[in-house]
């Protein structure tokens, strides 16, 4: 039987980790899971239930009330809170803005980390996203890959987003914010911001987003062919 295949993309904000995940994942047949969506669920639940964003025991005990989960049945998989898609709505600003907060919890994280955990092991072959999969989540992943661009690209992918949704940005905040955040999850003591040792990088600034996803897959295949796991997932390893 084959052992279960775990694919970790870490990486700072506006690298395009979520997108480009659930690309590779259609190309090789691999679920995959949204970390960063589940903290700005948590985020979302937080603004909902009136709870200061400061205030980690009151958000841990209303996130042990409402049960946070991901529909796999869809492709990007939908992140529900309480049964209700909030896919979208964790997108909005209000949560952007307090998200890097609020995944400095101790105990937002210890239940998080334990969810995400429960999900790798009901399922074969995953590809994980987010800032710590690879460092903290699953430090033994099958394959850990490093996602970056420099601050003013990100900024700029951010913006035009944004403006792809209709809503209108100043390009200098949003670099300035995504500076802030950087410093903030790099400098938390709860599963910083960092490169999981070993890990493969791709910088992504002067790529587009399917040369992006080629090199993903490329790198994929051949880590996996590698190792004595197999890929599974059809065509050339």
């Amino acid at each position: 039987m084959n052992l279960p295949i775990v694919v970790t993309i870490d990486g700072p904000a506006g690298t395009g980790k979520s997108s480009a995940a659930s690309e590779l994942a259609q190309r090789l047949g691999f679920d995959m899971l949204d970390t960063g969506a589940m903290y700005r669920a948590v985020a979302l639940l937080a603004i909902e239930s009136h709870i200061d964003a400061r205030d980690e025991r009151a958000i841990a005990a209303a996130m042990d009330r409402t049960p946070l989960t991901v529909d796999f049945s869809s492709r990007p998989p939908t992140i529900a809170l309480d049964s209700r898609d909030v896919h979208g709505r964790i997108r909005d600003a209000d949560v952007t803005q307090i998200v890097s907060l609020i995944a400095s919890h101790h105990e937002v994280r210890v239940r998080l980390v334990r969810a995400q955990r429960e999900v790798a092991a009901q399922h074969e072959r995953l590809i994980t996203e987010g800032r710590d999969q690879g460092s903290v989540v699953f430090p033994d992943a099958t394959v850990r890959i490093w996602l970056d661009a420099r601050p003013e690209v990100r900024a700029h992918r951010r913006c035009e987003e944004l403006r792809a949704r209709g809503e209108l940005v100043d390009e200098s905040r949003v670099l300035a914010e995504i500076i802030a955040r950087d410093a903030s999850d790099r400098g938390r003591s709860e599963g910083p911001l960092r490169k999981p040792v070993g890990a493969d990088s791709i910088d992504t600034s002067g790529l587009s987003f399917a040369a992006v996803v080629d090199e993903l897959e490329r790198l994929v295949r051949r880590r996996l062919h590698e190792t004595d796991v197999g890929c599974g997932c059809g065509g050339p390893a």
